[in-house]
This record gives structure tokens, C-alpha cells and sequence, in this order.
């Protein structure tokens, strides 16, 4: 029998849902706390690469996403003027029945976690998290928000890039940065061609198309902006459509079609990558806490679904907490920051202007790595 039998996740995320269905699969107790007061979502839409579908289907997820998004295969490379310089196959690591990609609205990503998560017996709390945490060598007392107690085996803090957890337990001092650049977004019925994810490479920014169902597509550039600046809600379309100036073809046929600043979602790029242990005792980190990203490869989400799996998967085992921990570190760390350091290097190139630089090589080195198992 496993020696953890009762853990408490921290942030109703990507990760932390993904969690608490692996764990429930394996008949772990499971209580959920989420600050916010209602499931709400940020975001348009999101990229699930060949490893996230692997990992969905080792979650048991995956039949549910296949219905909620846009399944595809390939990844192609574009000039800024649309011409194709490189269409990259995909991989089915789930098993050759699935597919390699999937688009998905983000909406419809958090519907199908959220409702899996607590049909499968998860315990859910909104508008609570963590006030003070208490741990000794057999278990976490935990002080919430609103005045409740709780004795836990193990607390998994997947509250985010701004992780309170992260800092109960590994200080105030490790905090995000901004790495210059932005990006902006925006939703559109799907084209017909668009049946796969389509990047753009221009002069300064990079841009793409993403299907996430028969009817929806996103388009997304990133964008250098120094000094973080405050952008103006009221603005959106205007800077949006400036920051897409270089581009022809489809993206600049539907640059022309962005007008109302409500539909576009901006988002400063802002990252960061813990190189400790990302567990102290029986509290452990994971996702955007410890090694949030930026989107240029595709693979934010991904890791923290990967990190779900193999904690899920390593709980399950009767032995110390502390080599169960290690453990998912060793599995972990390496992967995560592959990923954070190369999708930084794409940015920094895109901010210099590097127009020589191999970004088609990193994608593929990404692709490659991803396909393997975790």
C-alpha cells in the first residue's frame, strides 16, 4: 500500500486538476483548493503536443479531449509572407489510434479537467488556499484562508507562476521575470487550411495559427515590449494589428479583421525556473510554480501534465516520501529546463533580430526530445 494516502492540491490549473485525476485513478485521497471564487479561464486556446496526448491517455483524459478539441498532425513552418519553408511531421506517442496534436480552447481544456477531476472523487474548494503551512516528518497541518485545518500526507503546491506555496516553502526571493516580450491573441472561425499548427516567422515577431475545433482557430504574435509597458484594454485591436504589420498572406488577411479590443487577449511573457529541489519534506511544487515558461515552443502546459503523471504515477508506490520525491526531481528537472531554456533562446532571438538563427532546429530538437518517454 502506498505510504501516501491523503494529499492536498494547491491551484485548480492545468496541473493541478491533471493531478488529482491521476491520483484519484489510484485510489489516493484528494482535496482541491482554488483561490479563485469561480472557475474562470484566461486565455484563448492552447497547443497539446504529442507528449501531452501521451500523457492524457496515461491520466485517462484523453478520449475526453479528443471530443472537446481539434486533432492534427503536422507542424508547419512559414516566411512572414506565408510561403512554407518546412512542414515537420508529428509523433503518435500515444499509440498509433491517437492522434500527434491536439488544439483545444482553453475553456474547453478546463471543462473536461475540472469535471473529470471531481467526478472521479476529488475533493473541490473554491475561493480558498493556503494561509500557513506546518509540517513534521509524517504529515502537513495546513491553516486555509478561511479559518478551516487539514492534516495532509503530502501538499503539491500547482498554484501558479505566482505560487504562494513556492513561497511558504522556498522563500519570497525566487520570483518571475519579464522577459521582454509579449503575446497577443486572438480567436477566429477556422480556415479550412488551417488544419494543422502554421508559425510564422517574420523580421522581429513571430506569429501563428492554431485549430482548436471544426469552427475555431486562434492567431497569436509575440512581440518585444520593453519595459513591460501598460497596455490600454481600449487598444488592443490597434496594437495588435501594428504588431502583425510584417505579414501577408492569411495572417495578414485576418490582421485586417481585428477590430474589437475585447476580443484580443494580451499577456506579458514572464518566466521562471527554480534550480533547488523542488520539494521541501512533504510539500512539493510543480507547473508554472517552478517552471513557468514562455509560449514560443508550445510547452507550458505540457510539462505541468507531465508532471502529473509522474507524480501521480510515483505516489502510488510504498516507499519514504522523501525518495519518492527525489525520484519525480530526477525525471523532472532535466526535461523542464530544456524546455525553459530553449523556448527563452527562440525569444532572445526573435528581441536581437536574428533572422539567421536555427529556431526551425529547436523546434525540431523539441519535437524530438518530447517524443520520448518521461
Amino acid at each position: 500500500m502506498a505510504r501516501v494516502n491523503k494529499v492536498l492540491i494547491v491551484g485548480g490549473g492545468i496541473g493541478g486538476l491533471s493531478l488529482a485525476s491521476g491520483l484519484r485513478n489510484r485510489g489516493l485521497e484528494v482535496e482541491l483548493v482554488e483561490v479563485k471564487k469561480e472557475w474562470t479561464v484566461y486565455g484563448v486556446g492552447i497547443i497539446q503536443q504529442c507528449n501531452v496526448v501521451r500523457a492524457m491517455a496515461q491520466l485517462g483524459l484523453v478520449d475526453h479531449f479528443l471530443g472537446a478539441g481539434f486533432a492534427f498532425e503536422n507542424v508547419g513552418l512559414y516566411s512572414a509572407e506565408g510561403a512554407l519553408l518546412r512542414m515537420l511531421p508529428g509523433v503518435r506517442a500515444a499509440g498509433p489510434e491517437y492522434p500527434a496534436n491536439l488544439g483545444i480552447s482553453r475553456l474547453a481544456l478546463h471543462k473536461v479537467l475540472s469535471s473529470t477531476a471531481a467526478e472521479r472523487g476529488t475533493s473541490i474548494r473554491l475561493g480558498v488556499t493556503v494561509e500557513h503551512l506546518e509540517q513534521d516528518a509524517d504529515g502537513v497541518d495546513v491553516t486555509f484562508t478561511d479559518g478551516t485545518r487539514g492534516r495532509y500526507d503530502l501538499v503539491v503546491g500547482a498554484d501558479g507562476l505566482f505560487s504562494k506555496v513556492r513561497t511558504l516553502v522556498l522563500g519570497k526571493e525566487l520570483k518571475p521575470r519579464f522577459t521582454g516580450q509579449a503575446v497577443f491573441r486572438h480567436n477566429f472561425p477556422r480556415s479550412p487550411e488551417i488544419d494543422h499548427l502554421a508559425t510564422f516567422y517574420g523580421k522581429k515577431n513571430n506569429a501563428g495559427l492554431c485549430p482548436l475545433s471544426n469552427d475555431l482557430m486562434y492567431l497569436f504574435v509575440t512581440s518585444a515590449e520593453p519595459g513591460n509597458p501598460w497596455m490600454p484594454e481600449d487598444r488592443l485591436a490597434d496594437l495588435m494589428r501594428e504588431r502583425l504589420k510584417e505579414f501577408g498572406g492569411i495572417v495578414g488577411r485576418l490582421r485586417e479583421q481585428i477590430t474589437d479590443p475585447k476580443q484580443v487577449v494580451y499577456k506579458p511573457m514572464e518566466v521562471i525556473f527554480v534550480s533547488e529541489p523542488w520539494y521541501r519534506g512533504r510539500v512539493v511544487l510543480i507547473g508554472d510554480a517552478v517552471h513557468a515558461t514562455t509560449p514560443h515552443l508550445g510547452q507550458g502546459a505540457g510539462m505541468a501534465v507531465e508532471d502529473a503523471v509522474v507524480l501521480s504515477e510515483l505516489l502510488a508506490e510504498d516507499a519514504p516520501v522523501e525518495a519518492l520525491l527525489s525520484r519525480f526531481m530526477r525525471r523532472r528537472y532535466e526535461r523542464c529546463k530544456f524546455i525553459v531554456e530553449n523556448s527563452l533562446q527562440i525569444g532572445d532571438w526573435e528581441m536581437q533580430g536574428a533572422s539567421h538563427a536555427d529556431r526551425t532546429g529547436v523546434v525540431k530538437k523539441m519535437m524530438e526530445v518530447t517524443a520520448q518517454p518521461i
